[in-house]
């Protein structure tokens, strides 16, 4: 049975990843060692046969994406869908910072991001629920061929989340490193099958074959 293969990658750690500061739709760029570790990844993917790579249209994906493209000799497509999760107003800051600014949503918690969010912000219904059909599209343009994704943790665990059948109350069980890599097969028969789950550079990054 045939497959389509998605390398789903995180980007690499950003510029602010030492303040704890909420990101999201925040465009903050990566590190050095943010794009060595992009550079790292692109020399695995760079041994596979990859028919396309695709980004959101942040700036932490599409220089990781451009560094996997430039290798493969591929264009990157960027789409706006695949955004981490939008945290509103509290976008850019730390909890420290928003709690002082909107003490009103001190009590937030994100064990209830499922269904609640931060004011101006989504969650994860709504991540889910433009996160998906964008992979439907990609999958649908590139059936039987393997694609590369760089994305978000949040993108990325919706994802693997939804791959897995698990519910988004599982959604931080799931962890998601700086530049990992993540394998997964969608099979003719709408199985899906994870192949690789935050795997790194120090781990073996080789799956099975593709069904």
């Amino acid at each position: 049975m045939r497959a389509t293969r998605i390398y789903l990658i995180r980007h690499g750690q950003v510029a602010n990843h030492h303040e704890y500061r909420y990101n999201g739709h925040f465009d903050v760029d990566i590190t050095n060692t943010g794009v060595e570790q992009m550079h790292r990844v692109s020399d695995f993917i760079a041994e596979q046969k990859i028919d396309a790579v695709y980004s959101s249209d942040l700036q932490r994906t599409v220089k990781g994406a451009r560094i996997i493209g430039k290798k493969l000799g591929i264009e990157p497509v960027m789409v706006r869908s695949l955004r981490e999760l939008n945290l509103g107003r509290w976008e850019g800051l730390t909890r420290e910072e928003a709690i002082a600014k909107y003490p009103e949503e001190a009590l937030f918690s994100f064990k209830e991001l499922a269904t609640s969010k931060v004011k101006e912000g989504e969650n994860l219904l709504e991540l889910r629920a433009r996160v998906i059909p964008a992979l439907e599209n990609i999958l649908e343009k590139h059936a039987h061929q393997s694609v590369c994704i760089v994305a978000h943790g949040g993108v990325n665990r919706v994802v693997l989340s939804e791959a897995m059948k698990l519910s988004l109350d599982n959604f931080f069980s799931i962890e998601q490193d700086y530049g990992c890599l993540n394998i997964i097969d969608y099979l003719e028969d709408g199985m899906k099958v994870v192949k690789l789950l935050n795997g790194g550079p120090n781990q073996d990054m080789r799956p099975t074959e593709i069904y």
